[in-house]
């Protein structure tokens, strides 16, 4: 690797930060102000070369917008020379209804979108982090108490190792760890016991999901090789979105139901 790589070799060795997606959605939420005070206050030379940009944007903004209209909208071919005089209310039919395919379109690309990431349960109950984490006092004095241990199940990697005892502010117990789901089949009807492979989003918060932690609504991926699923080019799937469907505090095991 590189000498000048170093960040990303630290990624890649210890991780991100656990607010780290938090922290991204917020720097992009705050985007717009940041380019409308640039816009108020840019002065001389900036103020024309930030200016000369945002209007390059929005040419080539227009330019998509009228490139999908013409690709959406299909007017007549070929017009017809009517010798006939046209009554007023069919004189405007040969012309191309844009703002009404343009609707109409994005209506259809909305619900397409819907379909395609639908889960079995879109809403789930929120859970307060008094709920999720426990308070732990640490050492003589009673004012210590950094450390904080999860009360919910949750999974780790295969090699996955504690942190020193002094420098681990979040403890996930060994007996609340979960390494198998069982994973039942719309189609099929059919449920089978699957290894997890990773927790890939938890509706909860960001954190939880770098944690690893299993609630319900909880999307994870599991290992499905063994059910022989092969995808259209004949090669077998190894793994596969799943949302968890039960409280698995509750009932001590992970009932989840396969993503189409």
């Amino acid at each position: 690797m590189p000498q000048n790589e170093y960040i990303e070799q630290h990624i890649k060795q210890h991780g991100r930060r656990l607010d780290y997606e938090e922290r991204k959605r917020k720097r992009e939420a705050r985007e717009g102000h940041r380019i409308a005070k640039d816009a108020q206050n840019l002065r001389g030379h900036r103020a024309k070369m930030f200016n000369k940009k945002r209007y390059s944007e929005k040419v080539e903004m227009r330019k998509k917008i009228k490139q999908h209209e013409e690709s959406k909208v299909k007017g007549p071919s070929k017009p017809q020379e009517d010798t006939e005089a046209l009554p007023t209310y069919l004189m405007d039919r040969k012309d191309p209804n844009s703002a009404k395919a343009l609707s109409t379109s994005i209506k259809q690309k909305r619900l397409e979108k819907a379909e395609k990431y639908s889960v079995p349960l879109p809403k789930v109950r929120g859970i307060s982090e008094e709920e999720m984490f426990k308070v732990i006092r640490t050492g003589k004095s009673k004012t210590k108490s950094w450390k904080r241990m999860i009360t919910k199940h949750t999974f780790v990697g295969e090699g996955f190792t504690r942190r020193p005892v002094k420098l681990e502010r979040i403890i996930r117990p060994s007996a609340l760890r979960q390494k198998k789901a069982n994973v039942t089949h719309p189609e099929l009807g059919v449920t089978v016991s699957l290894p997890i492979l990773s927790v890939k989003k938890n509706p909860q918060s960001p954190m939880y999901t770098q944690l690893g932690v299993l609630t319900k609504g909880t999307v994870i991926e599991v290992n499905v090789s063994e059910l022989g699923l092969v995808t259209a080019g004949g090669k077998v799937v190894w793994g596969k979105y799943a949302q968890v469907t039960n409280n698995p505090e509750t009932d001590g095991t992970v009932n989840a139901v396969l993503l189409a």
